[in-house]
């Protein structure tokens, strides 16, 4: 599946699933959009803000580099997941991520349709990077695998065992490039 335009799919599912409770004034409540490619882990979501001067910006992110080589019913799953969210916060004014209103309103969408499945996580395959760094534990010895260097990153078994499990810098992991280490 090629990107498609995601807003007729958006006041498609608004009118059958939603009573058009999704938009004001005949204008989506929320803006929507694909990633710019970064967005690799997970299929979509959703977020809000209330900027300085007191007014809600809320978007549903759509993930190009999971989506882009699916059928379309993954396309609509993750579209009509991202919808419930933002129909919790938008309408129901609750703040809540997979709880009740969500497996709710879920089970009412499945149930009215065979067309797609809304689940709270996708099982869609994921191409995973590999990782670059490797991260030592000066305690222990102990070594983990990243991707990136995390600032402030410790060993949680040190900072359980000799810290009460408080972060302590004594257990600050320490990077080097995968390739050097495993020289």
């Amino acid at each position: 599946m090629s990107l498609i335009p995601v807003l007729p799919l958006f006041l498609e599912l608004n009118r059958q699933y939603f009573q058009n409770s999704l938009l004001e004034n005949e204008v989506p409540r929320v803006s929507l959009r694909w990633s710019d490619g970064r967005m690799r882990t997970t299929a979509g979501i959703y977020r809000s803000k209330t900027n300085f001067f007191g007014v809600k910006a809320s978007e549903i992110i759509l993930s190009r580099p999971v989506l882009e080589h699916l059928p379309h019913k993954a396309l609509m799953s993750t579209l009509c997941h991202e919808m419930i969210h933002a129909w919790i916060d938008l309408v129901l004014k609750v703040e809540e991520a997979h709880g009740p209103n969500f497996h709710q309103r879920m089970a009412e969408i499945n149930s009215a349709q065979t067309d797609f499945q809304v689940t709270v996580h996708h099982s869609f395959p994921l191409t995973k990077k590999p990782p670059k760094w490797v991260a030592t534990c000066p305690s222990c010895k102990r070594t983990f695998s990243y991707r990136r260097i995390v600032s402030g990153a410790a060993c949680r078994s040190c900072c359980n065992n000799y810290f009460g499990g408080r972060w302590d810098q004594k257990c600050l992991l320490e990077f080097e490039p995968l390739s050097k280490s495993n020289k």
